[in-house]
């Protein structure tokens, strides 16, 4: 029957007849959703879920238990377990349909988070591994303007280590969670003087809140408020009176997930920090460069851009005499006095090897010219010191170009400035060349 319903509904769908078909096809058809019973021949629906759950292949994937059992403990049982919900037989249809858009909405842009996180740790730019991880210290925002209901929640929550504060309103709700940076919202369906419904819809299109889990509590007579609020982006709900364990679960599911969720998106800027990132000098790369200099020199206005290309004199006679690892900190120690003597808005990169640009904005010949011989005088007063009592004198050969004005491309603009660099050496190094005007 529910393949028939969902079907209509234009879903893909594929049964299975018992919990280890159920596992084969979870791996194997990554589904964006799996509807579950509990009483299976072989092994039941807890432990598939727990299975799956604990199969890093499988565990984004949002499990609904589909049951006639549907007593507390067995839904707090199916809960502890992992699953996503607990429905119970005979489902109503509309509330079937509500939390399984809410899930696959959910399940796709985990997806869209989860395949670019796979393809940095393809490139060795993330962590492998995923932990369960504890909710214990977690905050969470209730809202509710009944003073009982809240202080029950809020009580409820701490026996699972969740910090939890309190909203009375809209406005108060807005203001903390601007503030804090909370894991989970509690949303009374409820409340008396302010529309919950409109709090929610609030703070989901707020950019602070947009992300973070949303568990309603409701009546069982409000059935309509509950699925226009799914309709809004909430995740879950429970009913009053509330069950306390299988708040603490639903809670913790959820926390759980915004943490996945979270990681997932901090692996991804880790991958993109790192892929625009020199890691031995934390200055942007020479791609992150010739993509900023492409922007500035492709915005259609002829603005004036200077380049510097900056070269360490004698540099490989550092490494063969002093090993790498002197030569590492010869680098670092030029990239921050680069770092130090360049302006705000200016783009520094270390181009390659112990070769390094700056990208220098609204400036011309004469201010790269100037600037040019700041950054020669900086590194040449350097007291750098490989080794006890020991003293190397660095030095640096620098080429400029300037667009000034003109219609040119990044690599026309940067050959001329590689070009006025190797003047620079052939003229004895420890010198600024300019590139001559076209």
């Amino acid at each position: 029957m529910l393949e028939a319903k969902l079907s209509a509904e234009y879903y893909q769908t594929v049964s299975a007849c018992d919990g280890f078909q159920a596992l084969e096809l979870a791996q194997s058809w990554q589904p964006d959703l799996i509807l579950l019973d509990i009483m299976m021949p072989g092994m039941d629906g807890f432990e598939v879920c727990r299975r799956l759950k604990s199969n890093e292949r499988t565990l984004h994937i949002p499990v609904v238990i589909v049951t006639a059992l549907g007593d507390s403990g067995e839904r707090v049982r199916g809960l502890e377990a992992g699953a996503d919900d607990f429905l119970t037989k005979p489902v109503e249809y509309d509330t079937l349909m509500a939390r399984l858009r809410s899930l696959v909405r959910l399940k796709r842009l985990l997806d869209e988070w989860r395949a670019r996180g796979e393809t940095a740790r393809a490139l060795g730019l993330s962590q492998e591994g995923y932990e369960v991880p504890a909710v214990t210290g977690a905050r969470a925002l209730v809202v509710d303007d009944l003073e009982l209901g809240a202080e029950t929640l809020q009580e409820i929550l701490a026996l699972e280590g969740i910090i939890a504060g309190r909203a009375r309103d809209e406005a108060e709700a807005v203001a903390l969670t601007t503030a804090i940076p909370f894991d989970l919202i509690v949303l009374s369906l409820s409340m008396l003087v302010e529309d919950p419904l409109r709090v929610a819809a609030r703070l989901r299109a707020s950019d602070a809140t947009h992300d973070i889990p949303m568990l309603l509590i409701a009546e069982a007579e409000q059935r309509g408020r509950l699925l226009r609020g799914f309709d809004l982006g909430a995740n879950d709900w429970v009913l009053r009176p509330v069950d306390a364990h299988e708040l603490r679960v639903r809670a913790r599911n959820q926390i759980r997930r915004k943490i996945y969720q979270d990681r997932l998106r901090a692996d991804l800027g880790q991958a993109l920090e790192l892929a625009l990132i020199d890691p031995l000098t934390g200055l942007y790369n020479q791609r992150y460069l010739m993509r900023h200099l492409r922007g500035l020199l492709g915005g259609g206005k002829l603005a004036d851009i200077a380049v510097v290309m900056i070269d360490v004199d004698h540099f490989k006679s550092v490494n063969d005499r002093h090993g790498h690892a002197v030569g590492d900190r010869a680098l670092r120690l030029v990239a921050e006095t680069l770092r130090e003597n360049t302006r705000v808005f200016d783009s520094l990169a270390r181009y390659g090897g112990e070769e390094f640009a700056v990208v220098m904005p609204g400036s011309g010949a004469a201010d790269a010219a100037a600037a040019a011989e700041r950054l020669r005088s900086a590194i040449e007063q350097l007291g750098f010191q490989p080794d006890q009592g020991a003293r190397v004198r660095l030095t640096v050969s620098i080429g400029t170009a300037a667009s000034e004005g003109r219609a040119i491309t990044p690599e026309a603009l940067l050959r001329a400035a590689d070009d006025a660099l190797y003047v620079a050496k052939r003229n004895g190094r420890n010198q600024v060349a300019v590139a001559a005007a076209r």
